[in-house]
């Protein structure tokens, strides 16, 4: 079986090691990949991303199906092109896509079908800044409605803090078009958890609940970033939270998405937080998360492509989905200075590193490992407790003396 997967991050790399362990696997091309992706094992980076050049590739290449990793590609609609192709693809089509690709949409979507999410305000460049801070609650969350690459939530404490904000997104743009409106939603105040949800358009099989580390810098203190670490299964969570995220969040989603008739097939990733029992729906990705994907795959006992047939094949409520009864924990090593300027081509020596580790932001030119992103790699391990991954993890990355590389020190 060959396979096409697109995306060049660590949950990439983590999802072709997971394929690459697979009996039925010949080839993974991945598209472009990274220095990890490029000597994992039956892995092959292929320099395209032009969604018409990869199409010509998968007819060219015999490809059995494509996944799609990152939210850009699906929100381009590369799964429109493939289908309309007649090549099998996994992922949502590009109007399913603004479940992620536009908040507006997605809280619109949240209250026709009564998923339990945060009362929010919408508003855009055309309102009043001074009169946008008079109507809001605080503590907020401002949120930008497009695509921002993990990096389009703030929260304002106060009126001032608001301002800063909306002048960033408004006049300086920081964020481009993606912040031309945004929404504004009340704070919910306890713990968040990552769910993930694999669904073939008509049968939904919940299966990882993890906590992601979005803060920059320890306590949870800092901007946000795409994510410095992850916890799978999420450490805080209880039998009867979990019950409560099925009936009032994930139920109520997949009644609506078969209700308005999206062609939807893939993972599902449900971003909630809670008010003691209660969660609340943060927002929806429509693909796997980063860096929830390489604690998940790392303790993931089926076989991912026996999953991914079964999606294909609507015919998920016949396969059994089973983690390793482990803790799995994964740190992320980022440029110092993400998630704003940072430095690249930084050479990089991993020989030391007994743990797995899933390469992100690397490349590599003239024999030398090279890092080319702000989130450099995630190490991984996995053990009967927390004290034990992390007493591994923080061992060998103090073997890191290189300044210009960052961690935190308390996932």
């Amino acid at each position: 079986m060959k396979i096409l997967l697109i995306g060049s991050g660590a949950r990439e790399h983590a999802i072709a090691y997971k394929l690459s362990l697979s009996q039925k696997v010949e080839k993974i091309f991945v598209a472009p990949g990274n220095g990890g992706t490029y000597v994992e094992n039956k892995c092959k980076n292929i320099d395209i991303k032009n969604h018409d050049e990869l199409l010509d590739f998968a007819k060219n290449n015999s490809i059995d199906f494509t996944f799609v990793g990152p939210e850009q590609p699906l929100a381009d609609g590369i799964v429109d092109l493939f289908e309309s192709n007649g090549l099998k693809i996994i992922g949502p089509d590009k109007f399913s896509s603004q479940l992620e690709s536009s908040k507006s949409f997605a809280k619109k979507f949240m209250n026709k079908y009564n998923v339990q999410t945060a009362n929010y305000k919408e508003f855009s460049k055309k309102n009043n800044i001074d009169e946008i801070t008079n109507l809001i609650n605080y503590p907020a969350v401002i949120k930008a409605d497009g695509l921002a690459a993990g990096k389009g939530v703030f929260i304002s404490e106060n009126k001032e803090n608001a301002k800063k904000v909306l002048k960033d997104l408004f006049e300086k743009e920081i964020l481009g078009k993606a912040s031309e409106k945004i929404i504004i939603e009340d704070a919910i105040p306890d713990f968040e958890c990552s769910v993930f949800t694999f669904f073939d358009g008509e049968n939904a099989k919940t299966f990882a609940y993890s906590q992601d580390h979005k803060k920059l810098y320890e306590g949870e203190k800092g901007p946000n970033t795409g994510g410095m670490g992850s916890i799978t299964p999420h450490p805080l969570i209880t039998e009867k939270q979990k019950e409560n995220i099925i009936n009032k969040i994930i139920n109520p989603t997949i009644k609506g998405i078969k209700k308005e008739k999206m062609n939807y097939k893939g993972v599902i990733f449900f971003g909630v937080k809670f008010k003691k029992d209660e969660p609340y729906l943060l927002e929806y990705n429509v693909r796997f998360g980063d860096p929830e994907t390489q604690s998940i795959m790392y303790i993931l006992e089926t076989d991912l492509v026996e999953i991914f047939e079964s999606i294909l094949n609507k015919s998920l409520n016949k396969i059994e989905i089973k983690l390793e009864n482990k803790i799995s924990q994964c740190v992320v090593v980022a440029a110092k200075g993400y998630p704003k300027k940072y430095n690249k081509n930084i050479e990089l020596n991993l020989d030391n590193f007994n743990s797995k580790i899933f390469h992100a932001g690397t490349k590599i030119e003239k024999n030398k490992l090279l890092s080319c992103g702000g989130r450099i790699f995630s190490i991984v391990e996995k053990a009967e407790t927390l004290s034990k991954t992390r007493e591994k993890i923080y061992s060998q990355l103090k073997s890191l003396k290189n300044p210009e590389l960052y961690y935190r020190k308390d996932i």
